[in-house]
């Protein structure tokens, strides 16, 4: 007999993995957890690994360390992609603030693309939460040495500091190491909570990538 309606197996939207979900955002606490934040932009945005994406990019991190309830403590700007370490004050302040974020983001990657309006982000930003000193070194480590990551996937070799990071100034990588000629100081916060300031630092320096 032929049915119509009610719940069967394979009805409704196809399922995807390419997208976030519209789960809830996890719990967190503010002044104790920090977060790993992926912002991935839609297809057609121009490359944000230039002068010009990266200016769009450091734009909209200095109004939110303006601001101060987020705070970008380490960051990486891939071609369409950016990785964020940030500390919020809990779910509701994360959510607002990078709202925030990405419309001052999208404004200036449209101008910096001569257009008026267009989708400039992919989807909603993923975060995890980052509850032990391993889980946040592990973070800063990928975050920071993103760039060798996809060098290798293109088939080139990694440079030891990425200009379009934080990496540019950070102080723990495992000996010495040759920083990018002409780069300014990047626009990150001071973090708060112990695990971003000392706790990560329990399991040692970040080794970079050599070139």
């Amino acid at each position: 007999m032929h049915r119509h309606g009610g719940a069967r197996k394979g009805a409704g939207r196809p399922r995807t993995s390419t997208t976030v979900g519209h789960a809830a955002r996890p719990t967190f606490d503010g002044t104790r957890t920090p977060l790993h934040v992926t912002l991935r932009m839609a297809k057609g945005v121009w490359n944000l690994r230039s002068q010009r994406g990266y200016r769009c990019v450091e734009h909209a991190l200095v109004a939110e360390r303006r601001v101060g309830a987020l705070r970008v403590v380490h960051f990486s700007v891939q071609g369409n992609h950016l990785h964020l370490i940030v500390e919020a004050g809990d779910r509701r302040v994360l959510s607002r603030r990078m709202q925030g974020f990405s419309i001052r983001l999208a404004k200036r990657v449209n101008a910096m693309m001569g257009r008026r309006r267009g989708r400039v982000l992919g989807d909603r930003f993923h975060a995890r939460v980052l509850g032990t000193p391993r889980e946040v070194h592990r973070a800063i480590a990928y975050v920071l040495l993103n760039h060798a990551k996809h060098s290798a996937q293109a088939g080139r070799v990694g440079i030891a500091v990425d200009p379009f990071s934080s990496g540019t100034t950070f102080e723990h990588f495992h000996g010495p190491v040759e920083r990018p000629a002409g780069t300014g100081p990047p626009p990150v916060a001071q973090p708060q909570s112990w695990l971003l300031r000392i706790g990560w630092r329990r399991h040692g320096p970040i080794a970079p990538v050599r070139a």
